[in-house]
């Protein structure tokens, strides 16, 4: 009997201890919970490579005469037809002088002319003021986006406004005797141009460029297909190309072409969509196409990129690094450490919902090196479908569908 009370004693001491340990552990996870959440938001991630390469174009460089006074008639991407002046070469400084005269005189004598057919006009007068209204906002819009050309060409118009304004206010007499003179020193004027000054045309029509670089001969399209990473490494341009008026762009599609080492590329493929981002160039995005990819013996690629968007934008480009993203992957973001595979298999992840842990099925899309996932929700359910704003549980004790969250 004694020896009974005896173990009876021991067994409810080690039931006590035990009881005791577990309460203190429950209280000790009670108290130190590592519970962490994260919230779920949609995100977005671009698969890309950073390269430098070259832009390739069908190219035609301009000749005209290695002396004389150069003055260019065309800005840089505007398209030229063939037979269209491109640039006046003029004698001497005094042939340069009496142009400029010349093309003064005809815009007075335009403007002239515009007021003595409108000074009996009262709506062509109203219209005026609101041209030149609308030239100041259009000048004052241009000055604010720093766009030099747009607003020298918006300041001519809005001077020829304002004068046309002006003359309105003259007598018929007076302008008639303005007109007179002004036509007859214009007359004179273009008599004496005619010998000093040599126009440069168009031999055929395309995209007008002031700058030739010497690559016009050594990279084009037919060249470009050929090319391997080793041929890109010794590029040089050619001493011999160059041109004082510039040259023209003739071909509709132009091209990208960049050494890679093949892994970096993914899964790029040809005939495969990308997008192009310059480096040095905060214009959208240019649509292109894998036009080829060559790998050498060194695991190096060349690929030859093609578009037929927005060239007369990049006429002045030429070796410009650039992003090229061959693929957008859009998800909801989650860490990493989040992503659970409950007991019957699946994966997902846990959010709390109301006071309970919720178990939510996701496809894993993405996985980052800096410790975040993008997923896709594979349930329909109002109760376990994944929402942007969900707050995921990233830590916790025995989780379990339905766990109450304390």
């Amino acid at each position: 009997m004694k020896n009974t009370s005896i173990g009876f004693k021991i067994t409810t001491a080690i039931l006590c201890l035990v009881t005791v340990g577990y309460f203190c552990l429950q209280g000790y996870r009670y108290f130190t919970d590592p519970l962490t959440t994260s919230p779920a938001y949609t995100y977005q991630v671009e698969q890309s490579v950073t390269v430098t390469g070259w832009v390739v174009r069908e190219e035609q460089v301009l000749q005209a005469p290695a002396t004389g006074i150069l003055q260019l008639s065309r800005s840089e991407g505007e398209r030229v037809s063939k037979g269209g002046q491109v640039a006046m070469i003029y004698d001497n400084q005094a042939a340069l002088d009496r142009q400029e005269e010349i093309e003064d005189l005809a815009d007075r004598i335009a403007q002239l002319k515009y007021a003595k057919e409108s000074a009996m006009n009262s709506e062509a007068v109203l219209r005026l003021d609101n041209q030149i209204i609308t030239g100041i906002l259009e000048l004052r819009s241009a000055v604010t986006a720093q766009r030099l050309d747009t607003a020298d060409a918006s300041l001519s118009e809005l001077r020829t406004f304002v004068l046309k304004r002006d003359y309105s206010y003259s007598g018929g007499e007076d302008l008639d005797a303005q007109l007179k003179q002004l036509e007859s020193r214009l007359k004179t004027l273009q008599g004496q141009s005619i010998v000093t000054r040599k126009q440069v045309k168009a031999p055929v029509g395309g995209l007008y460029s002031a700058v030739a670089d010497g690559y016009e001969t050594v990279l084009t399209p037919q060249t470009a297909e050929a090319m391997l990473p080793a041929d890109l490494e010794r590029l040089s341009k050619d001493p011999a190309v160059s041109s004082r008026v510039g040259k023209l762009i003739t071909g509709d599609t132009w091209y990208y072409l960049f050494s890679a080492s093949a892994e970096s590329l993914g899964k790029m493929a040809q005939g495969q969509r990308v997008s192009l981002r310059f480096a040095s160039s905060s214009a959208e995005d240019l649509e292109m196409w894998v036009k080829s990819i060559r790998i050498d013996e060194n695991g190096q690629a060349a690929v030859l990129l093609s578009s037929k968007e927005k060239q007369s934008q990049i006429t002045l480009l030429r070796q410009q690094s650039a992003d090229i993203i061959w693929n957008t992957i859009e998800g909801i973001r989650v860490p990493a450490a989040a992503i659970r595979v409950d007991s019957e298999g699946r994966t997902g992840i846990y959010c709390i919902v109301g006071m309970n842990a919720r178990f939510k099925p996701v496809e894993v899309m993405y996985t980052s090196d800096d410790g975040y996932t993008l997923v896709r929700g594979l349930s329909d359910s109002e109760k376990t479908r994944l929402r942007p704003g969900d707050s995921v549980i990233v830590t916790a004790y025995g989780l379990y569908d339905g766990k109450v969250i304390g």
